[in-house]
């Protein structure tokens, strides 16, 4: 008998139950081919499996769409570089706070004359501040170190500048009336922990230093070391950040109540809707009676054309900017912007 005759008998003759066995066999035959022939065999004699159900074929489906639909960028891991295949990016420059220009920028009450407690500090000249001008921000940031502590701990520098241009006082030579300065150092640690329903995605401490770069009466600043964390839910991000100032002897201190102001802490929502962003700053003091003092301010960007948007800015309380820290008033801008939030 022909060893190709004998292995299909052998093959066929076995009962379906004694799969085992009947694989063992098709292993032992030394030709290939009909090694081969018998494991064709063997599968066209099995027992086909019995149909599936509507409801697994359904959930089936669903299961395999959900795998291919890709998960959506995650909008902090992405700014952050905190998801495994956004890390390893060092000394890249990005984009921190939205960076926009204004060109109408208006207040509904001036600081003639900017004051401040500490000695000297107070002008007794009218700086003739127009209502209108034009308002300038860039932000940008970068990761100095990645892993600082074994797998995590990652050590950012930003800066941001913000400018208020009396562009429209042609007879006072359109000065830039005050322009605000803000380096920081910031360690971000990752996390991933759920918070009331929200995502919360990192921790943070960080030294900040703010001035305006004056001369004295006008000159402002201060230090804080500020403390972050920062949740995400879906299309929303939430970021609050308390701090504590690094107080400044005697007269070296510009401004010795500018917590009472410009506060203690702030809260930053974020909201991603389509192609539009909106954000809220809450701020305050934390404190109660005549130091009760904060604000709040809405942005709205809508897109324009390629990657310039829109821009609208409303701002309600004290410290729109460091010369006016201990001034209230209403601002009101409107411009575009090349780099939002996200």
């Amino acid at each position: 008998m022909k060893p190709q005759v004998f292995a299909l008998l052998l093959c066929a003759s076995l009962p379906l139950a004694a799969h085992s066995q009947s694989l063992e066999d098709c292993r032992r035959i030394a030709e290939p081919a009909d090694r081969l022939t018998c494991y064709d065999a063997l599968t066209t004699t099995e027992t086909p499996a019995p149909p599936a159900t509507a409801a697994a074929r359904s959930a089936e489906a669903a299961v395999t769409a959900d795998l291919k639909e890709p998960e959506a960028d995650s909008l902090l891991g992405t700014a952050w570089e905190l998801d495994p295949d956004k890390r390893g990016h060092i000394l890249r420059i990005r984009p921190y706070k939205p960076v926009y220009i204004l060109p109408g920028f208006h207040t509904s009450r001036t600081n003639p004359f900017p004051a401040s407690p500490s000695a000297g500090h107070t002008s007794t000249t009218d700086t003739e501040q127009a209502s209108d001008e034009a308002k300038l921000q860039i932000s940008l940031k970068t990761k100095l170190v990645e892993d600082l502590f074994g797998n995590n701990g990652d050590l950012w520098f930003g800066y941001t500048q913000s400018s208020r241009w009396q562009v429209y006082s042609a007879g006072t030579s359109r000065p830039f009336r005050e322009t605000n300065h803000e380096p920081e150092v910031m360690l971000v640690w990752r996390t991933d922990y759920t918070l009331g329903g929200w995502r919360a995605r990192y921790l943070s401490l960080g030294f900040n230093h703010q001035s305006n770069g004056r001369s004295l009466p006008l000159s402002r600043s201060w230090n804080r070391v500020i403390a972050g964390i920062a949740l995400e839910k879906g299309d929303w991000t939430a970021t609050f950040r308390p701090w504590w100032r690094i107080s400044e002897a005697g007269e070296r201190d510009d401004n010795p109540d500018i917590s009472n102001y410009l506060g203690r802490a702030d809260l930053q929502i974020v909201r991603i809707w389509g192609k539009q962003q909106f954000s809220l700053l809450l701020r305050h003091s934390l404190q109660g009676g005549s130091n009760n003092h904060g604000a709040i301010q809405l942005d709205y960007a809508f897109p324009l054309s390629g990657s310039l948007r829109g821009h609208l800015q409303w701002f309600s309380g004290y410290g729109e900017s460091m010369i006016d820290y201990n001034h209230r008033a209403n601002y009101y801008g409107v411009g575009v912007s090349l780099l939002e939030w996200y």
